[in-house]
């Protein structure tokens, strides 16, 4: 007999238990396991067609963003 493969399992989505009818318990489980699996960022990102020449904008953006605050606290460090 051949063993099951990981690989063809079907996925069966996100899913949490409601214990003794603790709602608001499973719903903060639900809201931690949709930001882990970063869905709401992925739905965010394809409600609207974003050109590739800007993205790159805005992650070039980014990046000076990080640069300069990285410079910032640098220098708060050592002082000058």
């Amino acid at each position: 007999m051949r063993k099951y493969n990981e690989k063809y399992r079907q996925e069966k989505g996100l899913e949490v238990v409601v214990k003794n009818g603790n709602v608001e318990g499973a719903l903060r489980k639900l809201k931690k396991k949709i930001a882990e699996d970063g869905l709401m960022i992925e739905l965010r990102e394809r409600q609207h067609y974003v050109k590739p020449s800007e993205k790159r904008a805005k992650d070039k953006a980014a990046g000076k963003a990080r640069h300069e605050k990285m410079i910032k606290t640098r220098q708060e460090k050592v002082g000058w």
